[in-house]
């Protein structure tokens, strides 16, 4: 017990005035199977100034997204977020109230929620949207279990194009129910959901772009799935796509889930992110978390509150539609700070830059002999064939400071048929010289693995 105080007259004074007689009966309740049996291989304390110093030099480890070339992708993106962002969230009028339950003194964090929720609506094109989820993977979880009560069913589809981890995060809320059914990986195109949906299917859950950078059909999804009484359920990870493709809302989408992390928020070494979560205006009173709406005052002036907030999500669990008790209330300030510098034409802009740079990075792949472009349609991100395995080579790249991609068999280990593939993104933060060197790296390794 490394950090108890030194002496044992001081250990037994704070034992005496807690009630217990020994160091042992602190740990009463823990199984003696949990317990650790060996010292942990920690040093001795240090002043505070080594331990800043020892921080710094581990930090400085790190091969950060900004000091070379960087393609990953897979559900966290690299974009520019201005140093505006920084600077606002940090103002005094968003410090008001963690939980925003006193609307008297809560209005600045009120009012960013409600423009928030407009603002995803609005790229969603949905009825309504709530305060937020903690990300995309929960939020898919969520929306998941929303179907289910909606349409009383239990069946749930989930596309082969689903990242992983979102897949793997819905099993986890459903207890691998054997009403679930993951449809397997498809890198190269839309798989076979459809044929999956009858009268038991609660949802069918599509990605767009997927995992694997492919365009879905939603409208088509969408008119199969109601055509059985199912829901449809778009998920989508990187949502500065919503602004050059067309809004799942319009194509039919019941609910909308999306990782919102391009927009306001960096790569913090995989979060926190922020969960998006929209919907029809009919599936209302069976959307997690809470929602913010617009009021008046005695006097008459405009004000906020929290429309939508139901008790039993605090107080009696088991009848709640989500035990999700609050938001990413910081990620949330953040992207809408960012969507409202952008503004509609900006965010058009921003992803019209993303999607060019991406087909120069296709157009250069294709240059590169022995690499076979998956995708016939993508938007910023792809998936690509190598003629050796791809993990090998996109080690060796990050040895030379080219982060290239994620290979598949990060995420799908034990899977051959995935053993070759990188999935890569370009945004608008990828430059010509970052995608020449990606191209001579990988034909250099290419060569060098295959003698």
């Amino acid at each position: 017990m490394r950090y108890l105080p030194h002496s044992a007259h001081e250990r037994a004074d704070m034992l005496g005035v807690i009630g217990a007689a020994n160091v042992e009966a602190l740990f009463s309740a823990v199984p003696a199977s949990a317990l650790k049996s060996f010292e942990l291989d920690l040093p001795a304390h240090q002043p505070e100034f080594l331990v800043e110093a020892h921080m710094r030099a581990l930090a400085n480890r790190n091969h950060a997204a900004a000091d070379g070339p960087f393609f990953i992708g897979a559900g966290a993106y690299r974009h520019h977020v201005p140093a505006t962002v920084d600077h606002l969230i940090q103002r005094s009028e968003w410090l008001t109230a963690y939980t925003p339950y006193q609307p008297e003194i809560s209005q600045g964090t009120l009012q960013m929620l409600f423009e928030f929720q407009t603002q995803v609506a609005k790229i969603t094109g949905m009825d309504v949207a709530n305060a937020s989820l903690y990300d995309g993977s929960t939020g898919t979880a969520e929306a998941v279990l929303m179907a289910q009560r909606l349409t009383r069913r239990s069946k749930i589809v989930l596309s082969g194009g689903l990242h992983p981890h979102y897949r793997d995060v819905v099993k986890a809320y459903l207890k691998d129910d054997p009403n679930l059914v993951c449809l397997s990986p498809s890198p190269e195109g839309q798989g076979d959901i459809l044929d999956h949906i009858d009268g038991s299917t609660a949802a069918i859950v599509i990605q767009t772009p997927d995992f694997y950078g492919h365009l879905r059909d939603l409208k088509g999804a969408a008119d199969a799935a109601h055509a059985a009484g199912a829901l449809l359920i778009v998920v989508v990870t990187e949502v500065v796509s919503l602004g050059l493709l067309e809004a799942p809302g319009a194509l039919g989408a019941d609910i909308v889930v999306c990782e919102g992390q391009s927009i306001g928020n960096a790569l913090n070494f995989g979060g926190p992110y922020l969960g998006l979560m929209a919907t029809r205006k009919e599936f209302i009173r069976q959307m997690p978390g809470r929602l913010c709406g617009e009021t008046v005052d005695a006097d008459g002036q405009r004000g906020f509150v929290l429309t939508l907030s139901t008790r039993e999500q605090h107080i009696r669990r088991e009848k709640a539609t989500s035990n999700i008790c609050t938001n990413s209330g910081l990620c949330a300030l953040a992207f809408s700070i960012h969507m409202a510098l952008l503004g509609e034409a900006g965010f058009t802009r921003l992803a019209r830059l993303n999607h060019a740079n991406a087909v120069k990075l296709a157009r250069m792949l294709g240059t590169v002999p022995g690499i076979e472009l998956l995708n016939k349609s993508f938007f910023n991100e792809m998936t690509i064939r190598l003629p050796v395995p791809a993990a090998p080579v996109v080690e060796m790249l990050a040895q030379a400071g080219v982060l290239a991609g994620v290979p598949v068999s990060r995420v799908e280990p034990g899977n051959p048929e995935v053993e070759n593939l990188i999935v890569l993104a370009a945004t608008e933060l990828t430059t010509d010289s970052d995608i020449e060197m990606l191209a001579e790296c990988l034909h250099a390794a290419i060569q060098e693995d295959e003698q």
